[in-house]
């Protein structure tokens, strides 16, 4: 039965949505929304995350922690900087950050703690994994901000998920 179903509740959840945007019960559309219900999650299995085997719970609570007091530090250094664009231009800058971090679910919260993180944003991973482009608003100094990343964000989701 998990050969044919492998995810139950995407397929109920792929028929019903299938049902719901048809607005019609007909033999025609339940036919439809049973196939669609276990095609998809067949053809999408080598689309689903790897399962994950968390180590160190505390860290994640530290990491969240400092995420957090990070978001607030960046929103308020972000705002400061837009509101002396006329006095001091910020030093915006693209910067190439070696990682260690390998793992996929790993990368993809480092992503996502990259994204949350107001000033910036994840450009580009190399296909090897090994440099991650990020665009930082403004920046004062490339080597301290490449430790700051690599101590703050990327060696605690190397404790997490290696």
């Amino acid at each position: 039965m998990k050969r044919l179903l492998p995810a139950p509740l995407l397929s109920l959840a792929c028929a019903l949505l299938w049902l719901l945007l048809n607005l019609s019960l007909s033999p025609g559309n339940l036919l439809l929304a049973a196939l669609l219900g276990v095609l998809a999650p067949l053809l999408m299995t080598s689309l689903r995350p790897l399962p994950v085997r968390i180590r160190k719970p505390g860290t994640i609570l530290r990491l969240l922690g400092r995420v957090g007091i990070d978001v607030l530090a960046s929103n308020l250094q972000v705002a400061w900087g837009v509101l002396n664009l006329g006095r001091r231009p910020p030093r915006s800058a693209f910067v190439k950050v070696p990682l260690e971090l390998r793992d996929a679910n790993g990368l993809a919260a480092l992503s996502a703690i990259t994204t949350v993180v107001p000033g910036t944003v994840w450009s580009e991973l190399a296909l090897d994994r090994s440099i991650l482009l990020l665009h930082v608003f403004d920046l004062d100094d490339e080597a301290r901000f490449i430790t700051h990343f690599k101590t703050t964000y990327e060696r605690p989701l190397m404790e997490i998920f290696e």
